[in-house]
């Protein structure tokens, strides 16, 4: 209530006005205000008996503020969901943009599928696509993770090249605490679990040459020495403990779900995961 903007443009503010809807960027209580809001399409679309189930249990939408993802073994089911969120906008004001929902079938193997199904937002047909980003991660449909790699060894390259280039003079103390800041976090590099030894070992190689040109090293000295004699993690350490603290998390997670694909000796995840750690 009663809230004032105003529109800053460099030196220049711009007369103040009244925020009549929406929220707030980077407002402390945008987030819960906005889970308020939407908590009830959230309800609406958990109780319908429609979805992918795991362990039992009926899963049809993820969300993460105002990105959502609906999933159902057919596409019929994808269509009842959406109508309950056409239902929702329609009654709350809200427009959802047709032009940046998608979707996406995901295969399965030795199978093809024998038609095109259509599947529509407001009337109007969305896009079918082979991959997309969702929270910064690629899913495509043949659900192996060679793009998201890819993604992520051309991210670690831009950030080597603007450690090399920024903090070229700084002790050597202080480009190992940099490098471990920004070239280790592998970005969701703990959900890996079907990829070629070809696209890992391109960012393997782009993890070592990072530091290598951060410390100034010649292009051919050892990898294991010199993360030896720096005290750094090399890239199989650093994917071993991405994977146990995955698997610490979810273990710990009061979610059912999440607790499940940890939890399970069978769950195809924590068979993976073991033999990553013990292959390492």
């Amino acid at each position: 209530m009663n809230q004032q903007n105003n529109v800053r443009w460099g030196r220049a503010l711009s007369d103040a006005y009244r925020l009549k809807c929406g929220v707030r960027q980077g407002g402390l209580t945008s987030p819960k205000l906005f889970n308020l809001y939407v908590n009830e399409l959230v309800v609406a679309l958990s109780s319908k008996p429609v979805g992918c189930h795991v362990d039992g249990i009926c899963v049809n939408n993820i969300s993460y503020a105002d990105d959502m993802v609906l999933l159902g073994p057919t596409a019929g089911s994808i269509a009842e969901l959406l109508r309950t969120c056409e239902q929702y906008t329609s009654s709350h004001g809200l427009v959802y943009n047709c032009a940046k929902s998608e979707f996406l079938i995901f295969g399965v193997p030795g199978k093809g599928m024998s038609y095109e199904p259509k599947i529509s937002l407001n009337g109007l047909p969305l896009k079918r696509v082979d991959k997309f980003k969702y929270l910064g991660h690629y899913l495509t449909g043949d659900l192996k993770d060679q793009i998201d790699i890819d993604r992520e060894r051309r991210a670690l390259a831009a950030r080597c090249n603007m450690l090399a280039h920024r903090f070229a003079r700084c002790s050597e103390e202080a480009k190992i605490t940099l490098f471990k800041a920004y070239c280790q976090s592998f970005y969701t590099g703990g959900l890996w679990v079907n990829y070629t030894q070809k696209a890992l070992s391109a960012l393997r190689v782009q993890y070592n040459n990072g530091f290598r040109m951060l410390m100034g090293l010649p292009r051919h000295c050892s990898a294991s020495s010199m993360f030896a004699l720096a005290g750094v993690d090399d890239f199989f350490a650093v994917m071993r403990n991405k994977k146990a603290s995955l698997l610490s998390r979810l273990r710990s997670s009061p979610n059912s779900i999440l607790k499940m694909f940890a939890a399970k000796l069978d769950a195809p995840m924590l068979q993976h995961f073991i033999q990553v750690l013990v292959r390492s």
